[in-house]
């Protein structure tokens, strides 16, 4: 066996370690390779047959089934693609295996084709500039001379083409410039294997006939009309049985030709075809005839214009069958993105709480060398009862917000209930009010034996209760007394509130000293400025403010954790405790 061309086996080498997005641009190496041995027969069908056997011809019909709008190069690489990969099959004889190479791989390289040009005739038609429609059109045109010269070089695949219903969507369209190239194509498979009309199947046959006669009825554009009529002429000279086909489906042919495409530029293709035509109907035609073919007419024109409906809605229910698996493939990794991010929080806030309970731990073990070993039980003992509010309070928090929501409803209820009350009260009051007043009546008046009776009766309790009566000197005596009584208590209540004052602030000042005594370093490391703390009186005081100041610089430092007890505070009022929660008791200006 001869070696291997060694570009093709760089190339192939090249194509295995590269990423998927960089492949076609790789396989356009191809090109090159081809047309450098173009000249050379048996050098020409050595490379096509390595580069069969290294599997590059399947990666590029692999390219041509990708959405080529996010390939890079994007269309104009398929369309080159496509070209190399009709050249690299002509050809090319494959020994090993031959069946799955003409049965298998060939029909599935022009079924590539074919929908690569359904795409490009669909972008042709939908684009709105005057540079992307050109574009598009070259790279549709290159497409069917590939396919033209893929039939060319494999006979056998007329029928393929033909039976295949890509090719009949490519032929059904509006489309002037597109419809001209379809036809072009058909007319070159007709060349190449004349009798593939006789092969096919009678739906594929009725199909391409149908499009063929629609086109000359329903346009008035001369190169339609001359491509379609050279078609209909090539058919008729394949065989006698064609033309008898043309005759007795479309009963108006003959008609439509003559009246409407006579003196269009192509009288010498159209005689031949009438000429043809007119052997096969050598009978005298009636009435009935020419309604016959009148009624053959108008059943082409409606099975096109049906086959063209059909075929339109399928792009329509492919497109709402894609958009509906992408919204649920896009749901699906919504779902999955929350689910990733709700596991990084919850494992963030795990690793938050750990460093908290670490950092807490580390405090109080450093707050428990600080200490004074007699101070540490009761130290523990407030820790323990602060810890046990906390957690009393965020239960009793937590059991008031589930109780709240459970009773949502019925507090709704019982406001609907006071709103509706409120208003058939305003109601009743209201109504109440608009009654007419009722006609004045004077108030009975006393006769005289009750007059009398009732001045008997004041007099009787007047005299069982007589009032009291106090001299001016017993009324003067009693003030003294209660004035001098309260300007003792005054003067009494003054001096115990001075003397309490008093009191506090040495207690206070007496705290401060045994805490600076405790927390004062021994005499080996005592310095001047330790000695200037107990030589001046303001010096403990401002010690203690600074300390205070650090501790409440702390607090508002908290993490959110350490302050969900604190939701409930008014403002920013920070509470003694938490502020003397790691230095014990602290005494300022005298306050414990």
């Amino acid at each position: 066996l001869a070696a291997a061309d060694p570009r093709v086996l760089a190339l192939a080498a090249q194509v295995t370690e590269s990423r998927e997005q960089d492949i076609p641009l790789l396989l356009l190496k191809l090109k090159g390779i081809l047309h450098s041995a173009s000249l050379r027969c048996e050098e020409s069908k050595k490379i096509k047959q390595d580069i069969y056997d290294y599997d590059l011809t399947q990666y590029c019909m692999l390219v041509l089934q990708q959405d080529h709008s996010r390939v890079r190069g994007g269309w104009a690489t398929a369309a080159q693609l496509a070209e190399i990969l009709s050249h690299c099959c002509v050809g090319l004889e494959v020994k090993d295996d031959p069946e799955e190479f003409y049965n298998k791989f060939l029909p599935s390289a022009v079924d590539n084709l074919l929908v690569l040009g359904r795409r490009l005739q669909a972008r042709f038609i939908r684009a709105i500039k005057d540079e992307e429609k050109q574009d598009f059109f070259r790279w549709f045109q290159t497409v069917a001379d590939a396919i033209c010269w893929l039939l060319g070089g494999h006979v056998q695949l007329a029928v393929c083409v033909l039976q295949n219903d890509h090719f009949l969507q490519l032929l059904i369209t509006d489309d002037v410039e597109t419809a001209i190239i379809m036809m072009s194509v058909l007319r070159s498979i007709l060349q190449v294997n004349s009798s593939v009309l006789l092969q096919v199947n009678e739906e594929t046959l009725h199909s391409v006939l149908d499009e063929l006669v629609y086109k000359l009825s329903s346009t008035t554009n001369p190169v339609i009309g001359n491509a379609a009529a050279k078609l209909l002429l090539v058919v008729a000279k394949i065989c006698k049985q064609l033309v008898k086909l043309l005759i007795a489906r479309y009963k108006g042919l003959k008609e439509l030709l003559s009246k409407q495409w006579t003196g269009k530029g192509f009288d010498r293709d159209l005689s031949q075809l009438l000429y043809l035509l007119d052997l096969e109907q050598s009978n005298g035609k009636g009435e009935m005839q020419r309604q016959h073919q009148a009624a053959c007419i108008i059943q082409a024109t409606w099975r096109g214009f049906q086959t063209r409906k059909r075929l339109k809605k399928l792009p329509q229910a492919v497109t709402t069958l894609q958009r509906s698996f992408r919204a649920k493939r896009e749901q699906e990794l919504q779902h999955l993105k929350k689910q990733k991010e709700d596991e990084a929080l919850r494992l963030q806030v795990q690793l938050q709480r750990q460093r908290a309970m670490r950092l807490f731990h580390e405090q109080q073990l450093a707050l428990l060398e600080i200490i004074h070993a007699s101070q540490v039980n009761k130290y523990m003992e407030e820790m323990e009862g602060k810890s046990a509010l906390t957690i009393q309070r965020f239960w009793r928090g937590y059991r008031a917000r589930r109780n709240f929501h459970q009773q949502r409803q019925s507090l709704k209820e019982y406001k609907a209930a006071v709103i509706i009350q409120r208003a058939a009260c305003k109601f009743l009051e209201k109504r109440r009010r608009r009654r007419p007043l009722s006609p004045w009546k004077d108030p009975k008046g006393l006769t005289d034996e009750q007059r009398l009776a009732l001045q008997r009766k004041v007099d009787d309790y007047i005299k069982l209760h007589p009032a009291s009566q106090m001299s001016e000197e017993m009324s003067k005596e009693l003030h003294m007394q209660a004035q001098e009584k309260l300007a003792q208590f005054l003067l009494r209540s003054s001096l115990d509130q001075r003397a309490a004052q008093r009191r506090e602030t040495l207690l206070a000042q007496v705290n401060t000293d045994v805490e600076l005594l405790m927390n004062a370093p021994g005499l080996a490391e005592t310095t001047e400025k330790d000695l200037d703390v107990f030589k001046s009186r303001s010096v403990p005081v401002a010690t203690k403010a600074r300390q205070s100041h650090n501790t409440m610089l702390k607090y508002t430092r908290w993490p959110w954790w350490k302050k969900l007890g604190d939701e409930l505070m008014e403002g920013d009022v920070i509470p003694d405790d938490d502020l003397n929660a790691e230095l014990g008791t602290l005494f300022i200006g005298g306050t414990k």
